[in-house]
């Protein structure tokens, strides 16, 4: 049998996720989480609820039943260099935090492959798309010099496509999926490296639960592309739909601002996806929009983003600051985004003023 291996996961949300998968086929994960978690998490484990295909209600997996063992630590406590694979599962200005940016310095000088499972992709991999002038982003960050150490060829981006959310009402160490879709990686530069990620892909696949009843196939598959374009499919999502929950009226969920008006729904996905195609990307690595729509009626609540944003955090994920500074280079331009952009912008001012 196939030797584990050790993961590391900053994030223990998403973290928590992902981790559970590998947990499934024996893996030692290790969460990087904030003091609450870490103690719930190495006393009780951790809880991810999944709708599962013809079941009613979900599936509840308790980490302590898995083969793999779950543990979790401070940012303080770790040693990079002990992992195989770093999987990066927070949002994007969380990496500037005390203890995380230190952390991020030695991940970066340990040389461990990283993998990527942030909205907004890491300074670093968007190094490794051709002809991009990655300097000319360096705005859309929080801190863009988290990322100066790190080498491309050891960095690839995973599009956290399913959605999944804390229950408010449940302990810290609870996750429920709400849209049970794939994780989509893109290759390392190194066939070593991205040959960790196809044997995690394919022990993912084979994963069946029993439930009591009988075994099931569980969703949330980890899927490895050749492409480094096709994790950027999470784009024209997060422009059609997320950051337009921002309104000036307010947040929207991400259903009614899709929905609300699907001709301009469409206009914005369109354009982006036509962004990503001048990128390099080809057609099929993007997710059709009346797929995307389809999905978007799931979806009752407004985004993470637009959250953070009215629940006065002074930082978000610029996804959509990044998207216009790369259509620039482009020559390309949308009175939409222009918007966006300038609506969350001066909802930040406002927090940050609040805040000061």
């Amino acid at each position: 049998m196939a030797t584990p291996y050790k993961i590391l996961i900053l994030g223990a949300s998403y973290g928590s996720l992902l981790g559970t998968k590998l947990l499934f086929a024996g893996h030692s994960v290790k969460l990087v989480c904030l003091p609450a978690e870490v103690e719930l998490i190495n006393k009780e484990g951790a809880r991810v609820r999944l709708p599962v295909k013809g079941r009613e209600g979900l599936v509840e997996i308790d980490t302590r039943k898995l083969p793999g063992k779950l543990s979790a630590d401070g940012p303080g406590a770790v040693n990079p260099a002990d992992y195989d694979l770093v999987a990066l599962a927070m949002m994007e200005p969380q990496y500037r935090s005390s203890g995380v940016r230190e952390l991020m310095d030695a991940v970066a000088r340990a040389r461990v492959p990283c993998m990527s499972i942030m909205n907004m992709p890491p300074l670093t991999y968007l190094k490794r798309i051709p002809g991009l002038n990655t300097d000319a982003c360096r705005s859309a960050y929080t801190d863009p010099t988290v990322w100066d150490g790190f080498d491309p060829k050891l960095m690839t981006l995973c599009s956290p496509d399913p959605q999944a959310f804390r229950p408010p009402d449940e302990k810290v160490n609870v996750l429920q999926v709400r849209l049970p879709t794939n994780f989509k990686a893109a290759r390392f530069d190194s066939d070593a490296h991205t040959a960790i990620l196809r044997r995690l892909e394919a022990e993912i696949e084979a994963i069946r639960f029993d439930t009591g009843s009988g075994k099931v196939e569980l969703p949330v598959k980890l899927k490895v592309h050749d492409s480094v374009f096709v994790p950027l499919a999470k784009w024209p999502m997060l422009i059609a739909g997320n950051y337009r929950c921002v309104t000036r009226d307010g947040m929207k969920p991400i259903k009614d601002v899709v929905h609300g008006d699907l001709e301009a729904s469409r206009a914005a996905y369109s354009w982006v996806v036509k962004l990503c195609v001048s990128l390099g990307a080809a057609e099929k690595d993007m997710v059709p929009f009346e797929k995307y729509a389809n999905a978007a009626l799931s979806l009752q609540s407004p985004s993470s983003a637009a959250r953070a944003l009215f629940g006065g955090a002074p930082n978000i994920e610029r996804v959509d600051r990044l998207v216009k500074a790369i259509a620039a280079q482009k020559g390309m331009q949308s009175a939409v985004v222009d918007e966006t952009v300038a609506l969350v912008d001066a909802q930040l001012e406002l927090n940050r003023k609040k805040a000061a």
